[in-house]
């Protein structure tokens, strides 16, 4: 091969690596706030474990509720002893020990307890709901999570849309000044307030550059994903303006909310708690009985057995401990109370406040449409007496500067007063 096909070897394989790494890459996957929604409810693994925690939590209410059924084992037993043995040191039994191998059966019955297992069962119902609208509270959270870093990512491009478009003004602008100041037209002074300009829009750029990476880092957390996503995002439609009764908004929330929900849940459990620890006084009815048979055995035992039996239990001194233990449980319910009050108190207010930031977002949109026309129409003006000769590069830098910042409000204000819906509806219990 001569040396005059390398370098042309060389320049094809430069040629084509780009352009088949580019084949390869895969193109953004579309995404809509609905199914980012979907998405992190579904991916998210914080509320994979809350609903997980209410799975578990049901299962303590059937382990409660098997008080109620009988319990059945069955005993396999062989014994050996020395003539005539009998048992005469320990605990008091029955001396007696015979030869003997036997199998049988033995069943237990809770017939009554007063009403304590009904209150234990009862409130691990109660808590297993309560776990449930945790859960639900989990959900509603990460999709509010969601729907904040979605929306921070579409603000983040339109910020940067507004910095490539400022860039490539200021950078027109200067090139112009430059041309004028080489022709004796412009000062070096103008050319320097030009690049300052550019300089400045570059540095914008760059801020608006990172700072859609970082949203679409936390839209990925927030979907529930560790590796970086990239996608393209669907633009929403505008919501109208915030409902008119806060009256309404709060009463809807504190029917809505499921922290609320699992807060008033738990409270019912503290209290049938309470009642299930009031009933430790009462006495406690069983019934048992027991059958089998013995095929190898002492002269002095039957082949077969049987024998059933009541047995009642009523506690008469503990040192007071079944006294302690019922006012802890009226003490926790009645603080399970407070605790519901205090929730509510703060929910009220969690709507008032996002209420009135969705109405401060509202208004915004109108008076930044407006910073914006009358910026614009300030830059035309400002450019076109500094063509003329008639306007200073300071009056036109400034106005320069006042449209990006009224462009960069403008795009931000849309998402924003879409970010407060969000949260308004979050803490009204809309959002699930």
């Amino acid at each position: 091969m001569t040396n005059r096909v390398w370098p042309w070897l060389v320049l094809g394989a430069v040629a084509l690596g780009p352009a088949r790494g580019s084949a390869q890459a895969p193109p953004p996957r579309k995404l809509t706030l609905r199914q980012a929604e979907e998405l992190a409810a579904k991916n998210h693994p914080q509320v994979s474990a809350a609903f997980l925690t209410a799975l578990a939590a049901n299962q303590v209410t059937i382990e409660t509720r098997s008080a109620f059924f009988p319990t059945v084992f069955g005993s396999l037993t062989g014994a050996a002893a020395a003539k005539d043995s009998r048992i005469t040191a320990g605990l008091l039994n029955n001396p007696s020990i015979f030869n003997r191998f036997a199998g049988g059966f033995a069943i237990n019955q809770l017939v009554t307890d007063f009403g304590r297992t009904s209150n234990l069962t009862e409130n691990a119902r109660l808590r297993a709901q309560a776990e449930e609208q945790t859960a639900q509270a989990t959900r509603a959270q990460i999709l509010l999570q969601a729907d904040r870093a979605y929306f921070a990512v579409l603000r983040a491009q339109s910020v940067l849309t507004v910095a490539q478009q400022t860039v490539s003004a200021r950078q027109l602008v200067a090139d112009q000044v430059t041309a004028l100041a080489q022709s004796k037209l412009k000062s070096d002074l103008d050319v320097s307030f030009a690049r300052v300009n550019l300089s400045e829009a570059r540095l914008l750029l760059i801020d608006a550059q990172n700072e859609i990476r970082a949203a679409f880092a936390q839209l990925t957390a927030a979907l529930g994903f560790q590796d970086e996503q990239t996608y393209e995002l669907a633009e929403e439609p505008m919501p109208g303006s915030p409902p008119a009764s806060l009256a309404d908004l709060v009463a809807q929330g504190l029917r809505d909310r499921p922290e609320l929900a699992s807060s008033r849940l738990s409270r019912d459990a503290a209290q049938r708690f309470a009642a299930a620890e009031r009933d430790l006084a009462r006495p406690t009815i069983s019934a048992i009985g027991v059958a089998g048979g013995s095929p190898a055995h002492d002269s002095l035992i039957t082949d077969h057995y049987s024998a059933a039996g009541v047995n009642v239990n009523i506690p008469i001194f503990n040192g007071r401990l079944f006294t302690a233990r019922r006012t802890e449980a009226e003490l926790r319910a009645q603080a399970q109370e407070q605790q519901v009050r205090d929730l509510e108190n703060a929910i009220a207010r969690d709507i008032r406040v996002a209420w009135l930031n969705a109405n401060t977002a509202y208004q915004r949109l109108s008076v930044t449409d407006e910073l914006l026309q009358q910026a614009t129409l300030a830059q035309d003006l400002a450019q076109a007496r500094y063509d003329l000769g008639l306007g200073s590069i300071v009056e036109l830098s400034q106005a320069q500067l006042n449209k990006t910042s009224a462009q960069i409000a403008s795009a931000e204000a849309k998402y924003d007063y879409q970010i407060q819906r969000s949260v308004l509806s979050y803490q009204i219990g809309a959002l699930h």
